[in-house]
């Protein structure tokens, strides 16, 4: 005779159904962390492109007002209107040096005369707007602007 305390464990149903149970669970914590593992890079690339593209802006908004020079390299780009239609895939330094590991950016740089402001106004021909453009590898472009004006 057998007492109901020897009678501990567990069937082999309760063991598979158990085991589905924690497959399931495992399944579904990997799927979550695989999501947002992808989405990490994605959000690391927009994050890449925003800092290019500040970098541009900054090193370009430093620059006097105007042009001097026509279709020129970008070691002698000295005023902003210089950077007008200035495309760089791969991102480069202000002497035109490649940056490592950012060969797979693209950047585009217009600049147009554009009044500034509502009345009164800086007239379009004493404001630049610059506008960059940073496209990342998965495809994804951000545009940063900024003024330059004439000072006075």
């Amino acid at each position: 005779m057998s007492s109901p305390a020897r009678c501990r464990g567990v069937t082999l149903v309760e063991l598979i159904v158990t085991i589905v149970v924690i497959a399931a669970a495992v399944f579904g914590v990997i799927a979550l962390t695989s999501a947002t593992a992808t989405r990490s890079a994605d959000t690391m690339l927009q994050v890449q492109a925003v800092v290019i593209g500040e970098s541009y802006l900054n090193e370009i908004l430093q620059k006097p007002f105007g042009s001097d020079c026509g279709p020129c390299t970008r070691l002698h780009m000295d005023k902003v209107a210089d950077y007008n239609g200035l495309l760089d895939v791969g991102v480069q330094d202000a002497t035109g040096t490649a940056v490592t590991n950012l060969n797979s950016y693209t950047v585009q740089v217009s600049v147009v005369n554009s009044a500034l402001g509502t009345a009164p106004q800086v007239p379009a021909l004493q404001s630049e707007l610059v506008t960059v453009t940073v496209t990342s590898p998965n495809g994804r472009s951000i545009a940063l602007s900024g003024y330059r004006t004439l000072y006075p």
